[in-house]
């Protein structure tokens, strides 16, 4: 058992715990050194279980997302962006996205037209802007 030692004028160093508790120091340390004398270590079943056990486990779990994380296909870069024939158009006063969408393919539901028009140009809404810049897929 450490203790911290103390040294009075002019004497030997003196442990803490003696300083303190004088001569019944003794007979709190003996009974301690005879217990880590005689002790072993032993592992009960489940303590063997947590040792030799779960470390395993943790390692095969890492081990099959490291596996699935390197054997997962990439999916981004496999096909080439489809190409769109677009037309760029300025947007005139008055004019709505459904508007833009009806006159440039008339033959298309304005809705799917819209919704490529938000993708093409990278909008945040459906309102326009006169005179704002937009490509409009072609039908």
């Amino acid at each position: 058992m450490a203790h911290a030692f103390a040294a009075p004028l002019g004497g030997e160093p003196v442990s803490l715990l003696d300083a303190l508790l004088g001569e019944r120091a003794e007979a709190y340390e003996e009974p301690a050194r005879r217990a880590g004398a005689q002790s072993k270590l032993r592992l009960t079943r489940r303590g063997r279980f947590v040792l030799i056990a779960m470390p395993m486990f943790i390692v095969s779990v890492l081990l099959l997302v490291g596996l699935a994380a390197f054997m997962s296909p990439a999916h981004a870069g496999d096909t080439a962006p489809a190409r769109i024939d677009a037309v760029q158009v300025t947007v005139q006063q008055g004019q709505s996205l459904w508007s833009v969408a009806a006159q440039y393919a008339p033959d298309r539901d304005p809705r799917v037209v819209i919704s490529e028009i938000v993708d093409l140009n990278g909008l945040d809404s459906t309102r326009v802007q006169p005179g704002q810049q937009l490509m409009v897929p072609k039908s």
